[in-house]
């Protein structure tokens, strides 16, 4: 659909992003029968016809490898996106290499979940009250108990595989909600083999991947109660997404529709109930507001055209990624919010949060000159450590108040131009005949392990609109101010010490230098790609956005259902609880249009 014809229609609500909250919220709000304008940023994109399936490294130009316009190598299923995105800028407030935040943003239709690591860990009870336990941070402003319902719809119907283990603050899913997880991998037996020496556990990851098909004669009724229509639509949908068949890397997408993306899980079904029109090359410019102080609806851009275009609903809905969300929050200035829409606390843009994360490679003797076999499996992280030191961190006994968990990977995978690159460091070089040999025999030997933990929200870490910088449709961008606590720090340099530890346990040894100052091991924020916050939810307007429905406290019709509103970012990847959010919050906006209030 165009944005002109768009102005001729009448919507319930406009849902501004594609990605894992706006696919959700317009899935949910669509199935039970609301009207919906879905605007998205990007080009469109069909992951059915897009995807590299089959192709090999060496098959790509420069074999793959990474570039500007490709930060994942070429086959990866971004397009359009990056770090860097041409004709958008952003601006760093300083030129200090420690306080700079890099801004990821996905300029397609799906957005982020059409390459993201599909890693769906659910939030555990002491992340939604963290302050509560232990002075530190922020409180959401409900319990793990209101929004487990909703973990276990997104689940059943995006396809997760997983296990259950009874951990301190690792929830298990009901049965009935996970698939069955993937054998583990060579490297996974042999880290979980010493992980326990190390009082580590090591069990099934969680992630978006049909290990099986998924029960269509089962789900649609258990998702949709007493609706038959979004029934028929949804089972018909699941049997058209077939089990993963280790084809090939889920960051290239999945014509299959195996894994869990946006376009492959959300829309179809969506567009399916005829009650979805969906606009590409959309930005977003603004919110606007009727003589009441509602939301009128929301200005945007054609990006082929330049031309600006109004489109109108009952309902706005802000889903296009925490910081987008944020940038055309302050961008909807006006008499009654000359700071930015829904900013009367002042806290619009504050309290920006990014996963922390760090990493160590080493290479294990144990796992040399292994018989040739297919490791690629589901393409990402079979097994996983979650973070097993509560206690110990609630008593003081550790320098930083917040956890992590470890991704951890190994094996024979799809040969790339980097396979045997940097093998000097174990053979001291070779050429020829032995250089082959050397080849056989370090392939698959190297592990790499990755932490991922818990930002506490501070106060320096924000984001506003820069004075004097505009992006090429003229629409100011973003300045960003970052820094990493002493928590933060601190933390990495645990991992770091933790990394080595299993490591060498495992008679390995270690690439690089282990750091004992985090500052040296810590990423960059937004390098990880995780980031929350900026338009915070909490129990009272002086010191938050939204109210725990994800509803700005100044504007009654205006939602937010992606990061935005969360008021930390537990060291689980955000992503699933976006999206059980997500249709909590989209239940609610349905419930509130059926009594007449909005």
């Amino acid at each position: 659909m165009t944005l002109d014809a768009a102005t001729r229609k009448s919507y319930d609500v406009i849902v501004v992003g594609s990605g894992a909250a706006g696919g959700q919220t317009a899935y949910t709000l669509t199935m039970e029968g609301a009207r919906v304008l879905m605007l998205e940023a990007g080009r469109h994109y069909d992951p059915l016809t897009e995807t590299p399936m089959f192709q090999t490294n060496d098959q790509a130009p420069l074999r793959g490898v990474s570039t500007v316009d490709k930060p994942f190598g070429f086959y990866d299923a971004t397009v359009d996106g990056g770090w860097e995105v041409p004709g958008e800028p952003y601006v760093q407030a300083t030129t200090d290499p420690a306080s700079r935040f890099t801004w990821w943003r996905a300029r397609m239709l799906g957005g982020r979940t059409n390459h993201w690591g599909r890693i769906s860990l659910r939030n555990g009870p002491y992340d939604f009250k963290g302050h509560s336990r232990d002075g530190l941070g922020f409180d959401w402003p409900f319990s793990y108990d209101e929004i487990a319902p909703y973990y276990d719809k997104v689940e059943m119907l995006v396809g997760i595989y997983g296990s259950k283990e009874g951990l301190e603050n690792t929830p298990d899913s009901p049965d009935g909600c996970l698939l069955p997880a993937p054998k583990p991998l060579v490297s996974d037996l042999l880290t979980a083999k010493y992980g326990r020496t190390l009082g580590i556990p090591v069990v099934a990851c969680h992630r978006a991947v049909l290990t099986e098909k998924l029960d269509s004669k089962r789900l649609p009724a258990k998702l949709h109660p007493g609706n038959a229509n979004a029934q028929a639509i949804l089972a018909a949908d699941m049997q058209r997404r077939a089990a993963c068949f280790f084809a090939t890397e889920c960051g290239r997408g999945c014509s299959t529709r195996s894994n869990y993306q946006s376009t492959t899980v959300h829309l179809p079904p969506a567009l399916d109930t005829g009650k979805l029109d969906i606009v590409t090359d959309a930005m977003a410019r603004e919110v606007t507001l009727d003589k009441n102080g509602r939301a009128s609806g929301v200005r945007v851009i054609d990006r082929r055209t330049g031309k600006e275009i109004h489109v109108t609903a009952r309902v706005v809905v802000l889903a296009a990624s925490a910081l987008e969300t944020v940038r055309i929050l302050l961008n909807s200035k006006s008499a009654s919010f000359p700071q930015g829409l829904a900013n009367s606390s002042g806290k619009l843009g504050k309290y920006i949060m990014d996963t922390v994360g760090a990493s160590l490679v080493g290479q294990i003797p144990r796992l040399e000159s292994l018989p040739p076999h297919n490791e690629d499996g589901v393409s990402g992280g079979h097994m996983y450590s979650p973070w097993w030191l509560y206690k110990e961190q609630l008593a003081g006994k550790l320098d930083f108040g917040r956890g992590y968990h470890i991704e951890f990977g190994g094996g024979r995978h799809m040969p790339s131009v980097f396979t045997t690159a940097g093998m000097e460091w174990l053979t001291g070089g070779s050429y020829g005949a032995k250089f082959k040999e050397d080849a056989r025999r370090y392939y698959g030997s190297t592990m790499y392990f990755s932490g991922r933990g818990e930002m506490l929200p501070n106060e320096d870490s924000f984001c506003e609109i820069d004075p004097a910088v505009k992006d090429k449709w003229g629409i100011p961008v973003l300045r960003f101010h970052w820094k990493w606590s002493s928590h933060e720090i601190n933390q990495a340099a645990h991992m770091h010490k933790t990394f080595a530890q299993l490591i060498e346990s495992m008679g390995g040894r270690v690439r690089g230098s282990v750091q004992t100052d985090g500052r040296k091991a810590i990423a960059h924020g937004g390098e990880i790609i995780h980031e929350v916050g900026g338009a915070i939810m909490g129990e009272s307007a002086r010191n938050s956005v939204t109210n725990k429905w994800c509803q700005a406290w100044d504007v009654k019709n205006l939602f937010l259902t992606d990061g935005a509103p969360f008021p930390s970012n537990a060291d689980k990847n955000p992503t699933l609880t976006i999206m059980a959010n997500a249709w909590r919050v989209a239940d609610h906006i349905l419930d509130r249009m059926r009594r007449k209030e909005l």
